[in-house]
């Protein structure tokens, strides 16, 4: 069995937890406050950034070099690509400030960004997994169980339940299946605690969107 089908048995109950989480149910009905969405947009614009210098981080690091032109195309696709979603929706629901990293935000690019300063790329390609991997399920999820038309977060749903950002996930979930293949035990637990741990973060993300969570 691949490292990344062993690793995902690890967090199935966390990841069927998102699903169930108000914020995705709200999402997905087209029911979510307009408010909770724009504290959301605002924090995950500023989350790609940081994501998108921890992914080019990985780049710069990694071993092979169709992997480092991989992570670099991610890096530019979060800061760009995904940029131009936000940057749409800013206009469309009223955001004007981004504000700075509340907690949640503050928390899961740290530790993303510390561990691709600080740890082996294999463990850092881990750590981004769930964010490429849990969009994309979510995403998935919502897109093919729609029952509602004139969802006014329709754009999101389409861009995360899309073939062309299911092209990205696949190639990182290969990366990282062939890292884990090729590294030694030791990495490759490392790695898992790193996957686990980014997933229970992707968890408090939404949680903290939906509860507009802020420094005190």
């Amino acid at each position: 069995m691949k490292w990344t089908e062993q690793t995902w048995k690890k967090i199935d109950e966390n990841y069927n937890a998102i699903l169930n989480m108000p914020f995705v149910q709200e999402l997905a009905k087209g029911t979510l406050p307009k408010t909770k969405f724009q504290f959301y947009m605002a924090q995950d614009s500023l989350y790609l950034e940081h994501f998108g210098r921890a992914l080019a981080m990985i780049g710069s690091k990694s071993h092979h070099i169709g992997d480092a032109l991989a992570y670099i195309r991610f890096a530019e696709g979060a800061i760009v690509v995904e940029n131009a979603l936000h940057e749409s929706y800013f206009e469309d629901f009223g955001v004007t400030d981004k504000g700075v990293l509340q907690p949640a935000c503050h928390h899961y690019t740290h530790f993303l960004k510390s561990t691709a300063a600080l740890e082996p790329v294999e463990v850092a390609m881990a750590a981004t997994l769930p964010c490429f991997w849990i969009y994309k399920k979510v995403g998935d999820h919502i897109y093919n169980g729609q029952q509602i038309t004139n969802n006014p977060y329709q754009r999101w749903i389409d861009t995360y339940g899309g073939e062309e950002f299911a092209d990205s996930v696949k190639q990182a979930i290969d990366i990282c299946d062939q890292a884990a293949q090729h590294t030694t035990p030791e990495i490759r637990k490392r790695m898992t605690e790193a996957f686990i741990h980014a997933s229970h973060l992707e968890y408090h993300f939404w949680e903290a969107a939906y509860d507009m969570r802020i420094w005190n």
